[in-house]
């Protein structure tokens, strides 16, 4: 990897980094919002789209004005967002549902799973090669993050529906992830992947929020706050950042380095709400931090070319 390459790298992970704290306040919000959690995926999604817009728009007229850095497929490149926006719109309607039904505790823990499918898919799917240090970083990670949602985690079963939901948002994550991968490795700039994959995705889950009988507008003006937040904030800069790292590191790297946001939704849920965390939870963010530290010192190398 030359140096150029390297310091894209070095980019990736942080911008990575920067999008996981700021995706770890979308539990709260939710929390927050007056509306169900199937509204609250169409609202995110559908107030996002406008700022995903005009990003595209200055994407697309800085893109005219050089020449490409990778070759571009266009028709492979369609196939992939629409994938990702399906995937996307799975992920959280599953989410949102498991979280309904069962404890967040159990929902954050099953849905940490993400990473095992991951690597295990970029391995096979892109040809990540994951070396032996990577996985005693990744081992660290999960573990921290067990050890994060152990401390409250509750299964009985009359939960068992809601943490089956949770356990398959992992793989509806997953999914979502590998295909922004591959929409990237296609060519497709951020701003792209971001607004068709969101287009794409807010249909399906109104869709969702119709069939399940929910209420779709706020019964007061404070409720479109969280909302709003959600989309323009988590989503836009949010996922937009994960789409970011997803062009310049690979996969098995970026969604492990995602298991920083239950750590700053602890932290948040601590300083906010005064949700008091004991000291095996304390150990278990240090390894989730450590583990991700190693993981981006050691993690998986891939040479690829630069992508926006």
């Amino acid at each position: 990897m030359n140096h150029r390459q390297d310091q894209a790298s070095v980019t990736g992970v942080l911008v990575l980094l920067a999008a996981a704290c700021v995706i770890g306040f979308a539990a709260i919000l939710v929390k927050l919002s007056e509306l169900g959690p199937q509204a609250i995926a169409f609202w995110r999604l559908a107030l996002a789209a406008p700022a995903l817009g005009v990003w595209l728009i200055i994407e697309e007229r800085r893109n005219r004005a050089r020449p490409p850095v990778q070759p571009v497929r266009p028709a492979r490149q369609w196939r992939i967002l629409a994938l990702a926006g399906v995937f996307f719109a799975g992920d959280l309607a599953f989410w949102h549902a498991g979280i309904k039904i069962t404890t967040a505790a159990n929902a954050t823990l099953l849905a940490n799973l993400t990473p095992v499918v991951v690597a295990v898919a970029a391995w096979a799917l892109f040809r990540e090669a994951i070396t032996a240090r990577f996985l005693i970083a990744a081992a660290l990670a999960l573990g921290g993050a067990v050890l994060l949602s152990a401390a409250n985690v509750r299964f009985a079963p009359e939960r068992l529906t809601g943490d089956v939901l949770s356990a398959l948002t992992a793989l509806w994550y997953a999914a979502y992830l590998l295909t922004v991968r591959a929409a990237r490795l296609a060519g497709a700039g951020t701003a792209r992947v971001m607004f068709w994959s969101t287009v794409i995705a807010a249909p399906l889950s109104l869709s969702i929020a119709l069939i399940a009988g929910e209420a779709l507008f706020p019964a007061t003006l404070a409720g479109w706050a969280p909302l709003i937040a959600l989309g323009v904030v988590v989503h836009v800069l949010g996922q937009g950042g994960i789409a970011f790292g997803l062009g310049r590191t690979p996969a098995a790297l970026a969604s492990l380095i995602i298991l920083v946001q239950p750590v700053v939704a602890a932290a948040a849920g601590w300083i906010l709400f005064g949700e008091a965390l004991v000291m095996l939870q304390w150990f278990g963010a240090a390894l989730v931090l450590t583990g991700v530290y190693l993981a981006q010192r050691t993690g998986p190398r891939l040479t690829t070319r630069l992508r926006r």
